[in-house]
């Protein structure tokens, strides 16, 4: 039996929503929606200096403005440290992870950039010499998590069956910095893990995220939710969108179109409706939204939204 699916959007509240970010959150609405699954909200508000409680509340605003309401939630990783320290603790005890001081301007003098998109690869300064630890005894440390050797498999449920071997890609990582603070890695495993969520679809830049998550949740003894990454939506200089395209946030969106408006947009660019300009809401796109309906291809190529 298919278990209902739990799906999520957990969005950090840094700065208002752009078009990109609510194109994310609307396939992920509807891809739990459609077969009537529970959405959940989580604000990923764990960097202190650049989240502010102000853009949660514009975040969950948009939300309802746009008609992608949450079934639970929302819930804020800065309630969840306790949660965090003991999965991390559970990785230690299996001598899964190690302390590292190395620094940025180390890392950027001693690791070589991945050659496809100048990604730092971590060179294992730290992993097993003991000389280092001994010389820097009683410095705060960063853990990192011992990357096994084997390669990590999934199948992503839009760029299909995945092998990556997390030595070569991205070398061991960090689960916790010397701040004390919280990484991305572990901290999303944790949360979805015991949140109950099945699938999980973002963005396809966090697609290595995917390898180092499905890591985790092995070594952790969780079962890994379906991932589901989609292309990038761009500006109109062929960059990804961001919080700085001021133009193509909800701020200036909703002063220029309606909910209907945006989010029929969004549909048509994706293949879900053929014409042009019409006003739906995510509730109506529930009847024609499945995986192999999507046109993704051309996603990246971003059109202007009034043309």
């Amino acid at each position: 039996m298919t278990p209902d699916i739990r799906g999520r959007y957990a969005p950090s509240p840094t700065g208002r929503m752009h078009l990109g970010n609510v194109f994310c959150a609307l396939v992920s609405w509807l891809s739990a929606k459609s077969r009537g699954g529970k959405w959940v909200l989580r604000i990923e508000d764990l960097d202190a200096g650049r989240c502010r409680r102000e853009y949660a509340d514009l975040l969950m605003d948009d939300l309802e403005f746009l008609g992608l309401y949450w079934d639970e939630g929302p819930f804020w990783q800065s309630e969840r440290h306790d949660l965090y320290r003991e999965a991390l603790d559970t990785l230690a005890k299996g001598g899964h992870t190690y302390p590292c001081w190395c620094t940025r301007a180390e890392l950027g003098a001693s690791s070589a950039p991945h050659e496809s998109d100048g990604r730092r690869i971590y060179p294992g300064t730290c992993r097993d010499n003991p000389q280092r630890a001994v010389l820097m005894s009683g410095r705060p440390a960063s853990i990192r998590l011992r990357v096994p050797s084997e390669e990590i498999r999934f199948e992503d449920l839009h760029y299909g069956p995945q092998c990556v071997n997390l030595e070569r890609e991205c070398g061991d990582f960090v689960l916790r910095r010397s701040d004390g603070s919280w990484a991305y890695q572990l901290a999303v495993v944790v949360d979805d893990a015991l949140m109950g969520i099945n699938q999980v679809v973002r963005g396809r830049d966090l697609l290595l995220s995917a390898a180092q998550q499905t890591c985790l949740y092995s070594l952790l003894g969780w079962t890994a939710p379906q991932f589901a990454h989609i292309p990038l939506i761009c500006n109109a200089s062929g960059q990804r969108l961001s919080k700085r395209d001021a133009s193509l946030d909800m701020a200036s969106l909703r002063s220029r179109h309606s909910a209907g408006e945006i989010i029929g947009f969004l549909a048509h660019i994706c293949g879900l409706v053929p014409e042009k300009g019409v006003e739906i809401s995510p509730a109506q796109l529930l009847e024609v939204f499945d995986w192999a309906s999507l046109s993704l291809e051309n996603i990246k190529i971003f059109a202007k939204f009034e043309d």
